[in-house]
C-alpha cells in the first residue's frame, strides 16, 4: 500500500511548549493501528514526541491520531506496506516533512499465519518474513540512511521469546519463529555498524503480551503484560537513561 493517507499538525506547532520524557523528539512507530504499537503512540506522544503512526490499517490510524492531537499531542497517521520499499521511503518522507529530523524508531509491526509445517505454502511463508523481517530490515535501512547524517537515533526493533533459542516453541508457528530469530540476529548485526554514526539498536522479546497477535500465535496462553506496560519499557529504552544498551535483546518472561 503507498502512501495515502496523512493528518496531524504541521511541524512548528505546539513545539516550542511541548513538556515531557520525549520533548522535542521525532518518532515513527510501525504497527501502530493496534496492540503494542498503538499504545507506544499514545504514550510517546503524551511524552512530547511527534509521532508518526504507521500501518496499513488506515482508518484505525487516522481515528487514533486524531484522538492523540485532539488530547494536545502531535500525531500523523500514515499509511504503509513495510514490505514494499517505494512505501517505507514515502513514510519516512512524510514523516520528517511534517515534524523534522526522525530519530526514534519502534518496529512494532508484526503478522502471524498458523499452520503445520508441512502445509505451510510458498505465499503463507514469504508474507509472514516480508512483514515481520523484510519489513525491519526496510525500516531501519531507511532509518540508517536518515539518521546517519543527523547525527544519530534509537532503533527499537520486535523480536520475540519465539526468537530466543532454548524457549519452548509451539506447533503451526515456523514462520514466526524463523523471522522473529531473524529480527533477534539482524538488530545485533545493526547496533555494531550504528555505532559509528550514533545509531543505538535495541531488540525486544516479550513473551505473552495481550494482544490480538498473541490469541493467533499462542491462544492457550495467558498474557502477562498489558500493551501498555510494554510502552513503558520502550519509553525507557528510547531515552536517555538507556544509553549504554546497545545491541541488547531484552528477553521478558512475562506469561501469567
Amino acid at each position: 500500500m503507498g502512501m495515502n493517507a496523512g493528518m496531524g499538525m504541521n511541524a512548528g506547532q505546539a513545539a516550542d511548549t511541548r513538556r515531557g520524557a520525549l520533548a522535542g523528539q521525532v518518532a515513527i512507530i510501525t504497527g501502530a493501528s493496534r496492540g503494542i504499537g498503538r499504545a507506544t503512540a499514545a504514550l510517546f506522544a503524551a511524552e512530547g514526541a511527534a509521532v508518526a503512526l504507521a500501518s496499513r490499517d488506515v482508518a484505525a490510524l487516522t481515528t487514533h491520531a486524531r484522538a492523540l492531537t485532539a488530547a494536545g499531542g502531535r500525531a500523523l497517521a500514515l499509511a504503509v506496506d513495510v514490505a514494499d520499499e517505494a512505501s517505507v521511503a514515502a513514510l519516512f518522507a512524510r514523516a520528517e516533512e511534517a515534524h523534522g529530523p526522525v530519530r526514534i524508531l519502534v518496529n512494532a509491526a508484526g503478522t502471524v499465519a498458523r499452520a503445520p509445517f508441512a502445509e505451510m505454502t510458498t505465499a503463507t511463508w514469504d508474507a509472514v518474513l516480508g512483514v515481520n523481517l523484510r519489513g525491519t530490515f526496510l525500516c531501519c535501512r531507511e532509518a540508517f540512511r536518515r539518521m546517519t547524517p543527523q547525527g544519530g537515533g534509537v532503533i527499537v526493533n520486535f523480536s520475540s521469546l519465539a526468537g530466543v533459542p532454548k524457549v519452548e516453541k509451539f506447533p503451526g508457528n515456523s514462520a514466526y519463529t524463523v523471522s522473529k530469530f531473524g529480527v533477534a540476529g539482524l538488530s545485533e548485526a545493526l547496533a555494531v555498524e550504528g555505532r559509528p554514526y550514533g545509531i543505538r539498536v535495541v531488540a525486544v522479546s516479550p513473551g505473552a503480551v495481550d494482544t490480538e497477535m498473541l490469541r493467533q500465535a499462542a491462544p492457550h496462553l495467558k498474557a502477562g503484560m498489558t500493551p501498555e506496560e510494554m510502552a513503558r519499557i520502550l519509553l525507557f529504552l528510547v531515552g536517555p537513561d538507556a544509553r549504554p544498551l546497545n545491541g541488547t535483546n531484552l528477553e521478558i518472561s512475562s506469561n501469567g
